[in-house]
C-alpha cells in the first residue's frame, strides 16, 4: 500500500513540476527494421549538453528547463546505427517512437557492435560489464557450443572452476551467491552435462550483463554478482529464422508478428544428440545415453503507446539413461536406471507508462528446480515375478514472485529508482523412496529417511537514487530491506549501497560500498555444479549469509570510446558460509542436513584491470586479476584461515576477433590460471585396534595446502560468411586448446614401478576439433 501512495505522490509531483514552466520528451527507441526495443540509447541536447539513456524496454524521460531559445536539437546515437536528430518546440511536451536504422555501410568491412554511446566515465556504476550478444557469438566454444556463462568467465574477477565447468566464481563467492536472471526469472541451476554447458541458447539471448560489486539497491538475495539476460522480443515486421548443425547438439530460433507492428513472438530450441547417434552400435538387450534439451519461447503486445505486455516461457532437461537385460538359466535380470534435472522459468510482465516521468514495471515470475535419480532392478522366472527394487531419490525448489519495480525522472540529474519484491520458496532437501516385492520378501513401499518440505517467504523494498551533483561528481545512493520468515523463525535485513564517480579530467575516480544478504545456500560436495547440489533455506540453526564489499577504481574511455580501460580494487568479506562437515554429503539420509554443515566465514581481495576494444575491424578485451580469498571454519583445518579451492592468485583472459576480409573472421581466446588449491596427505601411518583391522591413516598437516599446475589453453575459430539478400550461411571451424595442453582436471595417487606411491595428474581434454553450420533468412 505504501508503494502505490508513493507512486501517487510522485506522479502529482511530477505534475506541479511541468507547471513550472519546464517541458519533458518521453517516449520509446526501437529497431526500424524488427521492432526491437533498444537498450541503452543515448539521447542528448547537445546545445544544452543534458541528455539521457533508454531502459531496459527502451523507454526514456528527458526533462528540461530553463532553455532560452523556442526550440532545441534532440540527437538520438547507438552504435551500429544512423544518427537520428530532430529539433523540438520548448513550449511542450513531446511523446515520441523513435525508430533507427541500421548504418548503411557494409558490415563485411567494419564490424560493429550496437552498444551505448554513454561513456565508461560518465557512469556512476563500477563493476559492471557489459557484453554486446554479437561479440560473445564470435568467442570460441567447446566443441562450437556458443555458451553464456563460459563468455563471462573470461572477465576479470570471475574464475570457471575446474576445466570445461560452467560454474561461475565471482570474487571469491561460490556459484550459489551468483543471482542469475533470465528476463527477471531466477535460473537455480545453469549448466548443462554435469557443468560443461550453460542452458542458455545464445540464438534467443538480446544481452548480458553482469555486475559484482557497487550493487544498486534494486538487486539483492545474493553475495557475489548479478547476472542478467534478457531474451530477443520478436520481430513485430516479418518473419525470420535461424538454425545451427554442430558436432555434439543442433538449435534453431523463429520470431515474427502475430500482429504487425502490434505484437510478436520468438521461439527457439536446442538438442543434443549423442544419444541418437550411438544407439545403432548398442546391444539389443543394452541401452543408454545421455542428452539434454532447451525451450525458450516469448510473446509481446503493444495495447497502447502507454501499455504493453510480455510472457516469457523457459524449459530445460538433461537425462542420463541406461537399461540391461540378461538371461540366464531360465531368469531374466533387467536393471534400469535414469537421471534427470531441470529448470523451468516463466515470466509475465506489464509495462506502464504512468506519465512523461515515471514508469512501472509489474512482474510475476515462477521458477523451479528439481533433480530426480531412480534405479530399478527386475528379476523373473519362466513363472512369473520373483523380485522387484526400486529405488527413487527426488529433491529441488520452487518459487513462486510477483514484483514492481519504477522508475522516476524528474530532471536529468535524477534517476530514482524503486519498488517492492515478494517470494515463496519451497524447498524439497531430499527424499528417498524404497520399494520392494517378490516372492520370498514381504512387499513393502516407504520412504527411508524423509526429509520434511520446507516452505519460507521472502519480502523486500528497495530505493536509489542516482544523483548528478556537479559536473565532477556523480553518486547513487541506495537502500534495501529484507526479510524472511520460516519455521517461525525470521531475519531481517537492511542494506545500504552507495557507489560514486568523480571526474578528474579524462579519467574518473570510482567508489562503492555494499552490504548483501542470502537467505538461501547451496549444499555442494564438489565445485563443477553437479544436480545433486541441494538448496536449503536459512533456518533458526542456519543462518543467512551475508557480506560486505568496499571497491575503488578508475576508468576512461579512448580514442571517441573505441576503447575502454579501467583498473579496480576490492575487498569482500562473508559470513555465515555453510559447508558439509567431514566425511558427510548428500546420500546419507539417515539425519537431517542441518547436522551434517559447519558455519564458517570468508574473504576475499584483490586488484582487477580491463582493457576492452569495442569497435572497428578488430574487436575484444584484454583482462587480469590479481586475487586473495580464503575460508575459515570451527571444525575445518584446526580453526586456521585456509585457501578457498578456486583462490588463484593470477587470472588472465585474452579475447579477439579480426575481419581478415569481406566474409572472413578469425577470432580467438589465451587464458590462463594459478592452479587450483587442493588437499594432499604429505605422509601416511599405520592404525590397528588390538591387532586387528590394520589399515593406513593419510596425515594432512593443511586443508588445500597444495597447487595444481597451473592451467593454459588456446582456442580459435575461423568463420565463412555469406550474405544474399536477408539470407545469410555461416560455416564455423573451431580447435578447442589448440596446444593440446594436459591441464591438470584432479590428482590420484598411483605407485611407479618401483612399488612406491607417486601422485598423478588426470587431464579431461586434449586438442579438439569443431564444425558447425548455420544459416538465417
Amino acid at each position: 500500500m505504501r508503494i502505490y501512495t508513493l507512486v501517487t505522490l510522485l506522479a502529482l509531483s511530477s505534475f506541479h513540476v511541468a507547471q513550472a514552466q519546464e517541458f519533458t520528451i518521453s517516449g520509446y527507441v526501437q529497431d526500424g527494421e524488427s521492432g526491437e526495443r533498444l537498450i541503452g540509447v543515448n539521447l542528448f541536447d547537445p546545445e544544452a549538453n543534458v541528455g539521457t539513456t533508454t531502459n531496459v524496454y527502451g523507454f526514456f524521460s528527458l526533462t528540461m528547463k530553463h532553455i532560452q531559445t523556442d526550440s532545441i536539437s534532440l540527437v538520438v546515437s547507438y552504435i551500429g546505427y544512423e544518427r537520428w536528430q530532430k529539433r523540438l518546440f520548448t513550449g511542450q511536451d513531446h511523446v515520441l517512437n523513435i525508430e533507427l536504422s541500421l548504418q548503411a555501410i557494409a558490415l563485411d568491412s567494419v564490424t560493429v557492435f550496437a552498444d551505448n554511446l554513454e561513456t565508461i566515465e560518465q557512469k556512476t556504476e563500477m563493476s559492471t560489464i557489459e557484453i554486446p550478444i554479437r561479440q560473445l557469438k564470435t568467442v570460441p566454444a567447446l566443441l562450437g557450443e556458443v555458451d553464456v556463462i563460459k563468455s563471462i568467465q573470461l572477465l576479470p574477477g570471475v574464475q570457471s572452476g575446474s576445466e570445461g565447468s560452467s560454474g561461475l566464481y565471482v570474487r571469491g563467492g561460490a556459484p550459489d551467491q551468483n543471482l542469475i536472471l533470465l528476463d527477471g526469472a531466477p535460473v537455480y541451476n545453469a549448466s548443462h552435462l554435469f557443468g560443461f554447458f550453460s542452458v542458455f541458447n545464445s540464438d534467443a539471448v538480446k544481452n548480458i550483463k553482469l555486475t559484482k560489486g557497487g550493487f544498486p539497491a534494486r538487486f539483492g538475495g545474493r553475495l557475489s554478482s548479478v547476472v542478467e539476460i534478457n531474451m530477443k522480443e520478436g520481430n513485430n515486421q516479418e518473419f525470420h529464422g535461424q538454425a545451427t548443425v554442430g558436432l555434439v547438439a543442433s538449435r534453431f530460433m523463429l520470431e515474427g508478428p502475430l500482429k504487425k507492428g502490434k505484437s510478436s513472438f520468438i521461439f527457439s530450441g536446442r538438442r543434443t544428440y549423442a544419444d541418437l547417434l550411438i544407439k545403432p552400435f548398442l546391444d539389443e538387450d543394452d541401452n543408454g545415453g545421455y542428452y539434454f534439451t532447451d525451450v525458450n519461447a516469448k510473446v509481446n503486445h503493444i495495447f497502447s503507446s502507454r501499455n504493453r505486455l510480455y510472457l516469457s516461457v523457459y524449459a530445460g532437461l538433461d537425462k542420463f539413461y541406461f537399461r540391461s537385460k540378461d538371461t540366464y538359466n531360465g531368469e531374466t535380470s533387467q536393471e534400469n536406471g535414469n537421471l534427470r534435472w531441470g529448470n523451468i522459468t516463466s515470466t509475465l510482465r506489464w509495462n506502464n507508462l504512468i506519465n512523461k516521468k515515471l514508469f512501472s514495471n509489474t512482474t510475476l515470475i515462477y521458477s523451479k528446480y528439481r533433480f530426480t535419480v531412480e534405479a530399478e532392478e527386475e528379476s523373473r522366472l519362466s513363472g512369473g515375478l520373483a523380485e522387484s527394487y526400486l529405488l527413487k531419490y527426488s529433491s529441488g525448489i520452487e518459487d513462486w514472485s510477483a514484483r514492481l519495480d519504477l522508475d522516476f525522472r524528474p530532471n536529468p540529474s535524477h534517476y530514482i529508482k524503486f519498488g517492492a519484491e515478494g517470494t515463496t520458496h519451497s524447498f524439497s532437501p531430499g527424499a528417498a523412496q524404497y520399494k520392494a516385492e517378490g516372492l520370498d520378501i514381504s512387499a513393502l513401499d516407504t520412504l527411508i529417511a524423509p526429509t520434511q518440505q520446507q516452505s519460507a517467504i521472502e519480502a523486500s523494498v528497495y530505493l536509489e537514487d542516482d544523483l548528478k551533483l556537479s559536473d565532477q561528481l556523480k553518486v547513487n545512493a541506495g537502500i534495501r530491506a529484507s526479510i524472511f520468515s520460516t519455521s517461525g523463525r525470521q531475519y531481517t535485513s537492511v542494506q545500504p549501497r552507495f557507489s560514486a564517480r568523480y571526474l578528474l579530467g579524462d579519467w574518473a575516480l570510482k567508489s562503492s560500498y555494499a552490504t548483501m544478504s542470502q537467505y538461501i545456500h547451496l549444499l555442494s560436495n564438489v565445485g563443477i555444479g553437479m544436480p545433486t547440489d541441494l538448496w536449503v533455506p536459512a533456518t533458526d540453526r542456519v543462518k543467512p549469509q551475508e557480506s560486505r564489499q568496499i571497491a575503488l577504481g578508475l576508468a576512461r574511455s579512448l580514442r571517441d570510446n573505441h576503447y575502454e580501460f579501467s583498473v579496480e580494487s576490492y575487498f569482500k568479506t562473508m559470513d555465515n558460509l555453510i559447508e558439509y562437515k567431514e566425511g558427510a554429503d548428500f546420500i546419507g539420509l539417515d539425519t537431517d542436513w542441518q547436522k551434517k554443515v559447519a558455519a564458517g566465514s570468508g574473504r576475499s581481495y584483490g586488484l582487477e584491470f580491463f582493457l576492452q576494444k569495442k569497435q572497428g575491424r578488430t574487436t575484444g578485451w584484454l583482462g587480469y586479476t590479481l586475487s586473495w580469498a580464503d575460508r575459515q571454519f570451527a571444525g575445518l583445518n584446526f580453526g586456521k584461515r585456509y585457501p578457498y579451492r578456486y583462490d588463484r592468485r593470477h587470472d588472465i583472459a585474452f579475447v579477439f576477433n579480426r575481419q581478415l576480409s569481406p566474409g572472413i573472421e578469425l577470432s580467438g581466446t589465451w587464458v590462463y590460471g594459478t592452479g587450483n588449491a587442493i588437499s594432499l596427505p604429505v605422509a601416511t601411518y599405520p592404525t590397528s585396534f588390538y591387532g586387528y583391522f590394520d589399515q593406513e591413516v593419510d596425515y594432512l598437516p593443511e586443508r588445500n595446502g597444495v597447487r595444481m599446475r597451473s592451467y593454459h589453453r588456446l582456442d580459435l575459430a575461423i568463420r565463412f560468411i555469406k550474405r544474399r539478400g536477408i539470407r545469410e550461411r555461416t560455416w564455423t571451424i573451431g580447435i578447442y586448446n589448440t596446444y593440446s595442453r594436459k591441464n591438470p582436471f584432479f590428482y590420484f595417487f598411483s605407485t611407479n614401478r618401483a612399488g612406491d606411491p607417486v601422485v598423478k595428474q588426470a587431464s579431461l581434454f586434449p586438442i579438439i576439433p569443431a564444425i558447425s553450420y548455420s544459416f538465417a533468412f
